[in-house]
């Protein structure tokens, strides 16, 4: 079981400064879920609005896709490289 934000008897670590580090650690990873998850909810909503033939809707949950992708690159969630490969993938399906 990894170590919450709230069970400090979970923690390895005597050292102070290391348990900080470890809870701090934990809520970044969790803060880096959150914008994963969100970029592949909205990659699912691209893909059914296309299905759909919704070009309106599609249109929108694009722009949304590559905003959130944009905005987890820039917090450093993703990679760069990965953010352009979610990116070049969505506008294939937008438009394929």
């Amino acid at each position: 079981m990894p170590p919450t934000l709230t069970n400090f008897s979970l923690l390895m670590a005597n050292i102070e400064s290391q348990k900080k580090r470890i809870l701090r650690a934990e809520r970044e990873r969790l803060e880096n879920r959150r914008y994963t998850s969100k970029i592949k909810t909205f990659f699912r909503r691209l893909e059914a609005a296309v299905a759909t033939g919704d070009d309106a809707q599609a249109d929108a949950e694009h722009r949304e896709l590559v905003q959130a992708i944009d905005k987890a690159v820039k917090r450093g969630a993703l990679h760069r490289n990965t953010g352009a490969r979610k990116k070049s993938r969505a506008a294939r399906v937008r438009h394929g």
